[in-house]
């Protein structure tokens, strides 16, 4: 299985306690922008059945609408 995104884009946040002011906060969380069309995960070695079955659960986490595109020319 590859993942064929990377997080690449910092996120700061600074306390809520903390007043304005003082620059900017450290990073919080790491980010990417995934465009519509995208292929995020790809999958080899396994039959289509399970594979399927494990794209579906993952595709239960994610909050965007997913598909499962299969390559012919292998």
């Amino acid at each position: 299985m590859w993942i064929r995104i990377f997080p690449d884009l910092p996120v700061t946040a600074k306390p809520i306690e903390v007043r304005m002011g003082k620059g900017k906060g450290s990073v919080d969380r790491w980010t990417a922008k995934v465009k519509p069309g995208r292929v995020m995960f790809e999958i080899d070695g396994a039959n289509d059945t399970v594979a399927r079955e494990a794209l579906r659960l993952a595709a239960m986490k994610l909050p965007v609408k997913t598909r499962v595109v299969v390559r012919e020319d292998w």
